[in-house]
């Protein structure tokens, strides 16, 4: 008798920025198009706005992750490791490992597809904040980030990518990165001034 999978979902928003120099090719090509440099080094926060893993609340709770991506994101090996807020429950802290490694399946089921190596998961103090139109993420000194969507025709509206297949949501706001600095796992990594995307997610699992 198979065991069932515990039940989950995530609302919240994403940020993201990486290393393409333009608004990231994969957003439109569901990762079959290669990131302008050839390989793609990003990192992403996750705000929780409302959220449960098998009956425990997430609610209120930031997770930052560090993805490296040698290549084209739809043909995997991708390495990913998970900072989860220090402010989580055992059972919380547990689910959301869970989540984010695919390991339950549902939206981020393709972690454990394109996932090679998970270099780990840890407790960390998460900071997600909102100032105006800007998102700044903090991770101690390992992630601190900074995204502003871009000025479009009419400055009162976001730029934004419609309707798209991508896995983290349909509607990416085309942002830039006022600060990208990375220290973690080997990595020093600098992308101010590059490509950014905040999504509005709405995740579930385990179908």
């Amino acid at each position: 008798m198979m065991n069932t999978l515990p039940d989950w979902a995530i609302k919240g928003e994403l940020i993201l920025n990486c290393n393409c120099t333009v608004f990231c090719p994969c957003v439109i090509s569901l990762g079959k198009h290669p990131p302008t440099e050839g390989y793609c080094q990003a990192w992403v926060g996750v705000r929780i706005d409302t959220g449960h893993f098998d009956g425990d609340d997430l609610g209120g709770l930031n997770v930052g992750l560090l993805m490296d991506i040698p290549g084209n994101m739809g043909r995997g090996n991708w390495k990913a490791a998970a900072y989860i807020d220090e402010r989580a429950s055992e059972a919380a802290y547990d689910g959301l490992v869970r989540i984010f490694s695919g390991k339950v399946r549902g939206t981020t089921g393709l972690f454990s597809i394109m996932v090679s190596e998970f270099l780990g998961a840890e407790r960390s103090p998460v900071s997600y904040v909102t100032e105006g139109k800007t998102r700044r993420l903090m991770v101690g000194k390992k992630i601190q980030g900074e995204v502003t969507p871009i000025t479009g025709a009419d400055p009162e509206q976001e730029v934004v990518v419609s309707n798209t297949g991508y896995w983290m949501g349909p509607d990416i706001t085309i942002a830039q990165a006022g600060k990208g600095r990375v220290r973690a796992y080997g990595r020093v990594w600098d992308f101010d001034g590059r490509s950014a995307e905040i999504c509005q997610i709405d995740w579930h699992g385990p179908n």
